[in-house]
């Protein structure tokens, strides 16, 4: 029998030997025909007299990354349009196709011979799911991960995950693992009782069938007789010391905004509560909830579907693509130095400049310093810190940009330092070369004037800290070419990370809602609203840093250069005036110009001691009384705030792909992940709904809530973000 996606056949001991290799990916994911197939070997495997068990192992480099998640986008898709005609029989068909995979896994672990997971490389969500469902585990000693990440995407492990996990180990170490999608390393997983061994890859089919020949049980532990779970009942006092604690945990760390990890706690709590197959269907049960949810189908497009498509060069101009064989930078501080490293650890020779030789090295110092680091966490190796620092070569001349391909500009934020620094380096660039500024706000337009070729100008905006980063937004001037744009989103993909692809307006996309993120947040301390009040609904809002956490890391003496070079450049209009005294009284008469100093909105001792906020901020405006703030109100000014710039941004032309402005809103600033993005947040309530909201904080609050014509029109069509700019009809070739 021949099988698509697999490879069988069986040694002279009887066991059969099941290579997943799918034929058409560069990793082994389920789909549903890998379903049907794996189907029939299970079956196969259990009716063949001469076959006494079977070792399920990857033709590839890593075993799989789990589930295709666009199947589960199919699901959802046949839902909404059954659910039209029928909600209950639409619900009843959704929940019996999610879970075919579970009984499949069941199916494979009751067919009564035993299976063993040979893991050699990468293993997640779905695929970890059907080793926990092999009576039989072996990992590689080698450096990748297992995990369940299902909640990052507003899932939860919905092929058994959630029940066979906490039978393997105690459930604290479960709900650990599975609320926050932990990445286990090998031996982590065998300390858990997730696997069995750790082997040298050389001897991972050896050990796996060894198992099965030394008479490896085809019966799992919970479907034994006496079966005792290892944390002990949930109804006694080690459950009594647990159980509440990790639903108030639960709730500290998710603010209740990701039903996912509500869903995962109960679905645990209950299903160790009953037989194990009754405990499958309360699985199956919150799953299906899941993806009827507006946050799942949200996060798992942002963060799954555009976010691949993004990596894999959807916005990409059609032209042909270049080698990138070497790297200038010029600008050897803080984020010169990142970029140094990043495209140093993609294997790119780089040329670091900067103003003299100390200055050069001491860039590329801060290289040696990240990889310290990571050697330190076992997560390199000193060879490869010897490897990276042999290809960045610091200098004060400018004469080796003569062989780079692409230069980047990381100096000072002021557009005469700028023009000083293209116009030295064109004099010693080929005419091929691509030059590309690294400005947050300054257009791009603006500082291409500077250039003798425009069309070889683009921007290439990085966020700090460069090597933590994952978000780098390519920015179009006006006379910028397609070649420039091609290998400054080659280059982006080079260096791993994601690019999105933007047109030039004064601080481009992410730093206009930024900027307004932290805006609102200065408006709240004038209105005299409590400084942690501020923080902490920004955080239940679900956004990661505070903004004032945030203008004290990207520093508040770099926002007063912004809003005066904003000034001279548009006029005193352009900023409120009150924000501008209230930056200007931080820096100028208090000294405090952020974490780089030690000294910003909150004060940073020396550790072990913890940052706070500064204790002053309450004696600069008249302070509210606490109780008579609506926190709820303060929640939405952040989120409302963001996602209108957002909206203005796709209005004006400036970001053309709404998979774009909502993984940028993500990637770059955290902005609140289960709404699935800026747009998303938008499109999930509706654009009528958000339009009133709006309309009622602009009564309350000021003209920063305004809705844009955009959104009025979208208002009174009902459309959404993802209908009036579809990204996969006329704006697929627009890049181009």
């Amino acid at each position: 029998m021949e099988y698509k996606n697999f490879r069988f056949e069986v040694d002279g001991d009887g066991i059969a030997l099941i290579i997943w290799d799918m034929p058409d990916r560069s990793m082994n994911v389920f789909t549903e025909e890998v379903l049907r197939e794996l189907d029939k070997i299970v079956d196969r495997v259990a009716s063949e007299e001469g076959i006494k068990g079977a070792v399920l192992a990857s033709g590839k480099s890593t075993f799989s990354g789990g589930a295709d998640l666009t199947m589960m986008q199919k699901l959802v898709g046949h839902y909404k349009a059954e659910r039209l005609k029928d909600e209950t029989k639409a619900t009843q068909s959704l929940f019996d196709n999610v879970g075919q995979m579970t009984g499949l896994f069941r199916k494979l672990e009751t067919c009564g011979k035993p299976w063993v997971s040979a893991i050699n490389g990468t293993c997640m969500g779905g695929a970890f799911e059907v080793s926990l469902a092999c009576h039989g585990r072996v990992a590689a000693d080698a450096d990748f991960k297992m995990a369940l990440p299902e909640v990052k995407v507003g899932l939860l492990p919905g092929a058994g995950g959630t029940q066979r996990v906490p039978r393997l180990t105690g459930a604290q170490e479960a709900l650990q693992m599975l609320t926050t999608g932990q990445a286990l390393a090998p031996k982590k997983a065998k300390s858990m009782g997730l696997v069995h061994e750790v082997v040298p890859a050389e001897d991972l089919l050896n050990t796996a069938k060894a198992m099965i020949r030394n008479g490896l049980k085809p019966v799992q532990p919970w479907d034994e007789k006496g079966f005792k779970l290892p944390s002990g009942p949930v109804y006694s006092a080690a459950g009594a010391n647990l159980w509440p604690p990790a639903a108030a945990i639960l709730r500290r760390e998710t603010q209740g905004n990701y039903p996912a990890a509500t869903s995962i706690l109960k679905c645990v709590y209950e299903g160790l509560l009953v037989p194990f197959d009754t405990a499958l269907r309360i699985e199956q049960r919150y799953f299906t909830q899941l993806l009827r949810g507006t946050e799942a189908q949200m996060m798992i497009r942002s963060l799954f579907v555009s976010l691949q498509e993004l990596n894999k060069g959807a916005r990409r101009p059609d032209v042909p693509k270049k080698e990138i064989r070497k790297v200038g930078i010029i600008g050897a501080g803080f984020m010169g130095a990142g970029i140094a490293f990043v495209t140093a650890k993609a294997g790119i020779p780089v040329l670091l400049i900067d103003r003299d030789q100390a200055a050069a090295d001491k860039g590329k110092a801060h290289s040696a310093t990240l990889m310290d680091g990571r050697i330190k966490k076992g997560r390199s190796t000193a060879e490869e810190k010897e490897k990276l620092l042999s290809l960045i070569q610091p200098t004060d001349a400018y004469e080796g940009l003569a062989d780079c391909d692409l230069v980047i500009e990381a100096v000072f934020e002021d557009s005469n330092i700028k023009k000083e620094t293209t116009r030295k380096a064109e004099s010693f660039m080929r005419a091929d070369a691509i030059f590309a500024s690294n400005t947050s706000t300054i257009p791009i337009t603006s500082l291409a004037k500077n250039a003798s070729r425009a069309g070889n100008f683009v921007g290439i905006h990085f966020f700090s800290p460069v090597d933590k980063m994952l978000l780098v937004e390519v920015i179009r001037g006006e006379e910028t070419g397609n070649e420039a744009i091609a290998m400054a989103m080659d280059y982006v993909q080079a260096i791993k990370k994601t690019p999105i692809l933007v047109n030039d307006t004064r601080g481009f996309y992410v730093n206009r809602c930024v900027l307004l993120y932290m805006a609102e947040a200065f408006n709240m301390l004038i209105e005299g609203v409590p400084a942690a009040m501020i923080e902490n609904a920004a955080k239940m809002a679900g956004m990661p840093v505070g903004p004032l956490a945030l203008t004290d890391e990207t520093a508040i003496d770099l926002a007063q250069k912004i809003m005066r070079q904003t000034v001279r450049d548009l006029g005193e209009s352009a900023v409120d005036p009150r924000q501008m005294q209230l930056i200007d009284t931080m820096v100028d008469k208090h000294g405090r110009f952020g974490r780089k100093n030690g000294k910003g909105f909150y004060d940073y001792p020396e550790k072990p001691a913890k940052k706070h906020l500064w204790a002053g901020l309450k004696d600069l405006y008249p302070q509210k009384d606490p109780d008579g703030v609506d926190v709820t109100e303060l929640k939405q000014r952040f989120l409302v705030t963001i996602a209108l710039e957002a909206a203005r941004v796709m209005e004006e032309n400036i970001v053309t792909d709404p998979r774009e402005a909502d993984v940028g809103s993500i990637l770059a600033f955290g902005f609140a992940p289960y709404t699935g993005g800026a747009l998303s947040y938008i499109d999930g309530m509706g654009a009528k709904a958000f339009v009133e909201l709006a309309a009622e904080l602009e009564t309350r609050h000021g003209p920063q809530f305004k809705t844009p014509q955009l959104l009025l029109d979208m208002a009174k069509s009902g459309e959404t973000f993802y209908e009036r700019f579809d990204p996969y009809g006329s704006l697929k070739t627009k890049a181009a």
